[in-house]
């Protein structure tokens, strides 16, 4: 027979109820009881059965992911793995499970929420995009369902969220490029209503204001989508208009697009630099420069932020922002 929660209540000398609330996390636990009810877990080899936990507390120990369209394919994308992984480390940690929507478009990705929040199939949502006037987040708030962002959104305040400093991250790209001797820096990004997208460009227009160098708008190329035929596209509408001595990129899949124009036009020597440090990157020809972002640490930051709120919601951290990292290697001149 199946070992109960009975069974381990009367081997711990404890009550039913004390197991439940060790399972739970509770904090109001001691130590000693902790270790005494978990021992004897280990021992008899209870599983908890989660469909009846669920039904007993209301919970469903159970976080609902949100993936945006970009990352249907996840194997073009590793930013999303890199992301999920983090997350799954810190859920598996802490006894949650993890289920995932995949979406088309942002209509869609709500229709997902609503239905995740009706049903109660989940605690909380996790987001890993932040739009402008982002339709989930605002429905999200409307109906005062825990969630956590991966990404800063445009109300900070009463949101829970994880990011790095885009602003900072880019800034300091640009100034690098501009120490080096640079003055014709182009900027190939992603979707404009992306709020990573925004503060990334700030960055890099900052860096020329405060080295006092004019830019011209000719050298921004911004695309639909973080793809390697973006990357493409946008680097054959700069090189129409000029010859940069170097390139920035929002994501590493734009600057390997960026990379196969100046390969497929025989041009050697322009600087170019990659984010999120994808693990192909050191394997470009010349190898990538690149923004190490620290995604498995947004993920894992973004899960720790929603389950410890879920389990005290007095808690009143309500962000992290994730340290970043210029990889140089042999693409900047």
């Amino acid at each position: 027979m199946n070992t109960t929660i009975k069974d381990v209540a009367r081997e711990a000398n404890v009550s039913p109820s004390t197991v439940s609330r060790v399972l739970a996390g509770n904090p109001r636990i001691s130590d000693e009881t902790k270790e005494r009810v978990l021992e004897t877990i280990k021992k008899l080899n209870y599983h908890p059965n989660a469909i009846a936990r669920s039904l007993a507390n209301s919970q469903t120990h159970t976080l609902g992911l949100i993936l945006p369209s970009e990352g249907d394919d996840l194997f073009k994308n590793p930013f999303f793995i890199q992301v999920m992984t983090g997350i799954s480390v810190y859920a598996q940690k802490k006894g949650y499970y993890i289920m995932y929507a995949f979406s088309k478009n942002e209509n869609e990705e709500v229709n997902f929420i609503k239905n995740y929040t009706n049903s109660r199939l989940v605690d909380g949502i996790i987001l890993l995009t932040s739009r402008a006037n982002d339709k989930c987040i605002k429905f999200l708030n409307k109906i005062s369902y825990p969630f956590v962002v991966v990404g800063r959104p445009e109300n900070t305040e009463n949101t829970l969220w994880v990011d790095n400093d885009n602003f900072q991250a880019m800034y300091k790209v640009v100034n690098t490029l501009i120490m080096k001797g640079h003055r014709s820096i182009a900027f190939i990004g992603g979707p404009k209503d992306w709020n990573m997208s925004k503060d990334r460009l700030d960055g890099y227009k900052r860096a020329f204001q405060v080295h006092g160098i004019n830019f011209n708008d000719n050298l921004i190329a911004q695309e639909n989508d973080f793809t390697e035929e973006c990357g493409m596209e946008g680097m054959r509408k700069i090189l129409d208009f000029t010859m940069p001595s170097a390139v920035v990129t929002t994501d590493d899949l734009l600057a390997f697009g960026a990379n196969a124009v100046l390969e497929e036009k025989k041009i050697k020597d322009i600087s170019l630099v990659g984010f999120n440090n994808t693990p192909l990157a050191a394997y470009q020809t010349p190898s990538l420069s690149s923004v190490d972002i620290n995604a498995n640490k947004l993920g894992y930051y973004a899960a720790k932020l929603l389950i410890d709120k879920l389990k005290d919601s007095s808690i009143t951290d309500n962000h992290y922002i994730i340290e970043t990292n210029l990889i140089e290697r042999d693409s900047i001149i």
